[in-house]
């Protein structure tokens, strides 16, 4: 058995089906809500109702399991509703429920430049996250992905909804040359389901990204391509761009900008290209072949969508 917390995301999605593709049971470590998740169909698997600061429900739905996979955060949203301590008492309460009830392996997806010293918010709780995990005594194995792309991402899918947002211009933070390494979903899960059946992945930590480094200006001008709009890219202060994230944080529920991303956007976010086949034995997908998911969509009807909807209400 197989427990995967952040399931419902699109991470998440992609992996529960090739888990249960490759004959494993599965169980998704659901947070107590009164909005319903928006739970994968025609897929077979077990579900536990527990937030991660319940210990004892965390430790209950780790029965019979002999795999945990710890994807849930909750970044993607921004600083209203990112607390670091909350993110790090979760996964330590995973963690210690996890070698309590004798788990096998540990995964924890973690980000590239995770650091106890970074300047940036998510960079040091992600490696505080991880020294959890190390302390624990729990068997671990923790990627350090590069952002990733796919279908519902965080990444193509925002970059896309702020040009439609945005008429004749699109601002870029600083001179826009910051180097991004985007790894396909579907390679990422791939990677995370081949460390199951091979006992030399644990006690490691890799770093993995896509096969290409990319400025964030050519990310941006590839969305372009594949929606099939043009903008002015015009370089803009990061410090302005914040103002406005830290605003837009505190009107809509799923801001379009967050400050988190700029965060993101502030150094290069890059590792070794050959680590995926080194480690993994995978080559990597280019991203320009992988964006069709980004064809014929009402970016700005979604996004309003999103503002209005269940799950918008369920986070004010």
């Amino acid at each position: 058995m197989v427990l995967i917390t952040g399931g419902t995301g699109f991470i998440g999605a992609v992996l529960l089906k090739q888990l249960v593709e490759m004959g494993l049971d599965v169980r998704l470590l659901l947070k107590p809500s009164s909005i319903s998740p928006r739970l994968p169909k025609g897929i077979p698997f077990d579900v536990a109702i527990s937030s991660l600061a319940d210990y004892r429900g965390i430790r209950a739905a780790c029965n019979a399991v002999e795999t945990v996979i710890h994807l849930a955060g909750s970044e993607r949203y921004g600083l209203r509703h990112y607390t670091p301590e909350r993110e790090v008492e979760g996964t330590q309460n995973l963690a210690e429920a996890a070698a309590e009830a004798g788990i096998q392996r540990f995964i924890f997806l973690s980000h590239l430049g995770a650091n106890s010293t970074s300047a940036y918010t998510v960079s040091r709780t992600k490696a505080m996250e991880e020294d959890v995990i190390r302390k624990s005594n729990v068997p671990f194995t923790i990627i350090r992905s590069a952002i990733i792309f796919g279908p519902e991402d965080h990444f193509t899918t925002q970059i896309a909804t702020q040009l439609a947002l945005m008429p004749l211009i699109y601002l870029i933070p600083g001179d826009g040359e910051t180097l991004l390494q985007p790894i396909w979903v579907y390679d990422l899960a791939t990677a995370i389901t081949w460390t199951l059946d091979d006992p030399a992945t644990l006690g490691q930590t890799y770093e993995v990204g896509g096969p290409e480094f990319l400025t964030y200006r050519q990310v941006v001008e590839m969305v372009m391509a594949e929606i099939k709009v043009r903008r002015i890219l015009v370089s803009f202060r990061p410090p302005y761009l914040r103002a406005g994230a830290w605003l837009m944080e505190r009107i809509f529920p799923t801001p379009p900008l967050t400050s988190l991303w700029l965060d993101y956007l502030a150094v290069n976010r890059s590792a070794d290209l050959g680590s995926l086949p080194r480690a993994f034995g995978l080559q990597p997908a280019r991203m320009e072949s992988n964006l069709g998911y980004l064809e014929n969509r009402a970016w700005v009807r979604e996004f309003i969508s999103r503002q209005f909807g269940k799950q918008a209400r369920g986070k004010v």
